[in-house]
């Protein structure tokens, strides 16, 4: 019987795909089809450190079973597919990189030497630079099938030499690729040609400097990715910061996954590699020459020819000047959607609030923090001009846990008041408030937001941040800061009542089903019914179910999910009428809307659950409703733009297919109309300086 839902990791590496086809897209320029390469090969390695794991210890799970119990287990083992995917992908990433965009380089002067030899022409010049730069970081390791001490790091470039002494004694050798220490390309211009090098190869062209007196017979390229679960106990007490910090320093030794290798490698040399590393549990792929093609992502050519039009951010004024952000949001709601806007407001809240002599308090979630935080200042400064200042940072945001560590000591020193959330459940919330006081009158101004309060990530995810002085919405968020500072474990859920706010743990699981329950019901009476739901990735079974029941019932369901989707559209008798979208374009989809029609009184919520397993029951999440009917009526455009899209988008079928929309003749990417639609709203001068 075939299953009601996706696999989420087939759904993940269908997304995946999906960008590596705009890496293909000749339609795309030049350099952003390798920034898409780079993307796509970070993703990779990322579900190899975090999802491979997970697969894998199942899997065993079920052979348990199966031996065990002598039967056959219900659930397909997906570990083939999973292989035979990414094989897919990976003869797909070399043919557009080696068939279409070497070529296209050269067409503009640029020779990036892909399993080239070296030219003539710069010989002298790279070997200079082998010898002044890179020689100081090269570090040979002797493998010896009694063992070895080397420990190999995770996704670090190595090379594995195969090297004759006389007498015809072999040795292999590890040599490490300081892709760390050094640029992983290296450039020579002669005239009006830019001749492009991997590190790898300079090592390799001057491997006989290295191993004098003897023969080079081989030298092949490989890596290995490491499980990336940092192991720290649900009831661990202490200094949670300091164990994740030494949990850290561990992650890169954690269980192999995959290694990774060049072609051409002997059997038997491969097997010993194995042996002496210690790889047996490991995947075994074999790939291209190079590794690591996220290091595309610093592609060292800069090209305004070659890469996307600049889209300015566009100014979002508020008032003309007289008043305050607090007060100007005090007068009326705001919303902006960055990177189309610019991020400037959200840095104005919090420096006003470090500054302004009325606010006494502030309370603000931070989940990934930028590196260098203007927020981050803003809430140092305010603790050192006397505001009572509250930060729960989390510390188990994947891979930024050790910015986050570093911020909050930064802040803690400052006197911020540093909250940690348990190590059961994250807090994902992204959400800020402000409490003022002024003739003895106490107001407060919130922000509430899809996205991470960063800059950085600011300007290249989608997100929607309102600004809101609604006093109902931010004594409902006072509520649960005052809840995440006092608790040490989960609370009892029954202890604070949410109506405006939808907090996970709470009451958002229950309040999106009643309203999808709401459109069941009105489609049954025969009332109009509809739900529009823009997303990061859908897999929560019990709403997935509920969907189903409402596109039974008639309820027409359109969905915009970016990532993992669990839920299949189409099918006859159990969801024809739920379509879904994906859309990879310049950047990256982000934000979280759900719409519900309501028999004409539309509903709106934003915020920052998507709606997967760890979302729904392990997290701290909120989603808040829009009010305000201008912000309504602009992010339901925002939403039909999207919808309408036939450039960028494709449609999820059956099979988990990303199957291209019909163009008839008129095509439409929705990431330039959006940023069409605000610009015309904030001023026509700026719509003027970009051309469709």
């Amino acid at each position: 019987m075939q299953s009601e839902f996706f696999d989420r990791d087939l759904s993940w590496l269908s997304f995946n795909g999906r960008v590596l086809e705009e890496a293909g897209n000749n339609s795309v320029p030049l350099l952003e089809r390798i920034r898409f390469l780079s993307i796509y090969s970070s993703n990779l390695d990322e579900f190899y450190r975090v999802r491979m794991p997970a697969v894998m210890a199942l899997q065993k799970i079920r052979q348990s079973k199966e031996a065990d119990q002598k039967k056959e287990f219900t659930k397909t083992d997906v570990v083939p597919q999973i292989t035979e995917i990414i094989n897919q992908q990976q003869e797909r990433f070399g043919a557009i990189f080696t068939k279409e965009l070497l070529p296209l380089l050269k067409e503009k002067n640029i020779h990036l030497l892909y399993n080239e030899h070296i030219p003539a022409a710069i010989k002298e010049e790279v070997s200079e630079y082998f010898y002044t730069q890179v020689m100081a970081f090269l570090q040979p390791v002797y493998l010896s099938i009694s063992g070895t001490k080397f420990f190999p790091e995770n996704n670090t470039l190595y090379l594995l030499t195969v090297i004759e002494r006389e007498h015809g004694f072999e040795e292999l050798v590890i040599i490490n690729i300081p892709s760390d220490n050094l640029p992983r390309f290296y450039t020579v211009q002669r005239g009006n040609e830019q001749f492009v090098v991997f590190l790898d190869d300079i090592i390799k062209h001057n491997l006989p400097a290295i191993f004098k007196h003897t023969v080079i017979k081989g030298c092949y390229s490989f890596k290995i990715t490491r499980d990336a679960e940092l192991e720290v106990e649900d009831d661990y007490e202490g200094d949670l910061a300091r164990k994740i910090e030494e949990q850290l320093t561990k992650r890169d030794f954690g269980l192999a996954t995959r290694l990774l290798h060049e072609p051409g490698i002997e059997e038997a040399h491969l097997q010993l590699l194995i042996m002496a590393l210690k790889l047996q549990n490991a995947i075994v792929i074999q790939g291209g020459c190079y590794h690591n093609l996220k290091d595309l992502g610093s592609f060292p050519v800069k090209d305004a020819a070659m890469s996307y039009q600049k889209w300015p951010a566009i100014k979002v004024k508020a008032g003309d000047g007289s008043l305050s952000l607090f007060e100007e949001v005090e007068k009326k709601d705001i919303m902006l959607h960055p990177p189309y806007h610019s991020y400037d407001m959200v840095l104005r809240f919090f420096n006003e609030a470090a500054v302004n002599p009325d606010v006494t308090e502030i309370y603000v979630t931070l989940y990934r923090i930028a590196s260098d935080s203007r927020i981050g200042n803003a809430l140092v400064s305010a603790a050192k001009n006397g505001k009572k200042v509250s930060v729960l940072v989390e510390l188990k945001a994947r891979f930024d846990e050790a910015n986050n560590i570093r911020w909050a000591k930064k802040m803690k020193e400052a006197g911020v008041k540093i909250i940690y959330s348990d190590l059961s459940l994250k807090v994902h919330a992204k959400i800020a408030l402000v409490k003022r006081k002024k003739n003895k009158r106490i107001s407060y101004v919130g922000l509430l937001a899809t996205g991470n309060m960063n800059e950085s990530t600011a300007r290249f995810y989608t997100d929607h941040i309102l600004f809101t002085a609604h006093p109902d919405i931010l004594r409902e968020m006072e509520l649960l800061f005052i809840f995440l500072g006092h608790r040490k474990k989960a609370g009892n859920p029954g202890l604070i009542a949410f109506n405006q706010i939808l907090v996970a743990q709470f009451n958002l699981h229950e309040r999106f089903l009643q309203m999808i329950d709401r459109e069941i019901s009105n489609a049954r009476r025969g009332l109009e019914a509809g739900i529009i739901i823009k997303m990061n990735n859908l897999e929560e079974k019990v709403l997935i179910n509920k969907l189903y029941e409402a596109s039974g019932a008639g309820v027409k369901i359109r969905m915009i999910v970016r990532s993992i989707c669990c839920l299949k559209p189409g099918v006859e008798g159990l969801s024809e009428n739920i379509s879904i979208t994906r859309i990879v374009d310049r950047y990256l989809e982000h934000g979280r809307i759900f719409v519900f029609h309501n028999n004409g009184q539309q509903e709106l919520y934003m915020g920052s659950a998507d709606w997967m397993n760890r979302n729904i029951y392990r997290r701290i999440e909120v989603c808040f409703p829009v009010y305000d009917e201008a912000i309504k009526k602009q992010v339901l455009e925002i939403l039909h733009l999207q919808l309408q899209d036939n450039g960028q988008a494709v449609e999820i079928d059956q099979q988990l297919n990303n199957i291209p929309k019909q163009k008839n003749g008129t095509v439409l990417c929705s990431q330039e109309s959006i940023y069409h639609l605000l610009a015309d709203l904030a001023s026509p001068e700026l719509r003027n300086r970009v051309t469709p």
